[in-house]
Parts: C-alpha cells; sequence; structure tokens
C-alpha cells in the first residue's frame, strides 16, 4: 500500500520523537504473530513506558539518522517493529525477551543503548532502578555489618591483652 509523501513525514517525525527522549530502543521482527497477541504486546508496552510502532525501513532510518540510535541501521531489514524505551533502559528489551518466549515467531534482531548494539539479552538484564537501590543497600549493609564485627573484635582484643 502506497503512503502519501505527507504521511511519510508525519511518520518519521513521530519515530524521530520517540528517540529524542529513549534510553534504548529494541528491533524485532513480528511476521506470523497474531493481531491478538501484537495488541496485548502493546498494551504491556505502554504500562511500562514503552513506544513502539511498526515502521517501513527506509522511514525508521531517516528517523534515527543523527541520534544515538543510528547504529541500528543493519538491524532494519525484513518488517521492522521499533520499540523505544522512557523510563527504564531495559524495560522494551525485557518486554520483548518474555513475549518472544512465548510467541516462536517472534524474532528479536537487536538493540541499542547510549549510542551502542547491545544484546537484548543484556540489555533485559539491567536492573529495575528499585533493584538496583536494593542491591546497593544490601552490599552497604554488609560492609556496615563487617565493619562492625571486625570493631568489636578488636575491642574484645585490646581489652584481653589489657588484662593479661
Amino acid at each position: 500500500m502506497a503512503i502519501k509523501l505527507d504521511d511519510k513525514k508525519a511518520i518519521v517525525a513521530e519515530v524521530q520523537e520517540a528517540a529524542k527522549g529513549a534510553l534504548s530502543a529494541v528491533v524485532a521482527d513480528a511476521r506470523g504473530v497474531t493481531v491478538g497477541k501484537i495488541t496485548e504486546l502493546r498494551k504491556q508496552a505502554r504500562e511500562a513506558g514503552v513506544w513502539m510502532k511498526v515502521v517501513r525501513n527506509t522511514l525508521v532510518r531517516r528517523a534515527v539518522a543523527g541520534t544515538e540510535f543510528e547504529c541500528l541501521n543493519d538491524a532494519f531489514v525484513g518488517p521492522t517493529l521499533i520499540a523505544f524505551s522512557k523510563e527504564h533502559p531495559g524495560a522494551a528489551a525485557r518486554i520483548f525477551k518474555d513475549f518472544a518466549k512465548e510467541n516462536q515467531k517472534f524474532e528479536l534482531k537487536s538493540a541499542a543503548f547510549n549510542g551502542a548494539v547491545v544484546s537484548v539479552e543484556v540489555l533485559a538484564s539491567l536492573p529495575t532502578y528499585d533493584e538496583a537501590i536494593a542491591r546497593l543497600m544490601s552490599t552497604m549493609k554488609e560492609a556496615a555489618a563487617g565493619k562492625l564485627v571486625r570493631t568489636i573484635a578488636a575491642v574484645r582484643d585490646q581489652k584481653q591483652e589489657q588484662a593479661a
């Protein structure tokens, strides 16, 4: 189906706008996945702050030109479903990875973060903000507890030396 020039410009502008504030991008091929399943995927994406759209390759190449997602140009082959994560860099990758487990025909192509192509699995494994804070607090708690134990042991040893 032919798209009018004004419609093409609108699509490019929409993708450019989505790419502006995005933290990461994921590209997939959704051939063979039912419309109902894609609708579920779109709902999950919206809830997670992920913008996604099926876009023609030439239009998406123009849209990401000059952005940090230009490195994905080699992935724009065949049907392209692109998703931009707005709130957490791993959100789109995590959603797509989980969706691919349930749908064999859904193919993950590539991902980009900070201007470089990265593995979708690596991007999906990034901790959320809350998980990162919890890990940091756990590490700090362990370090503080270890220091407390060493201090108590040192004081005990000093008292034993003074008593002897």
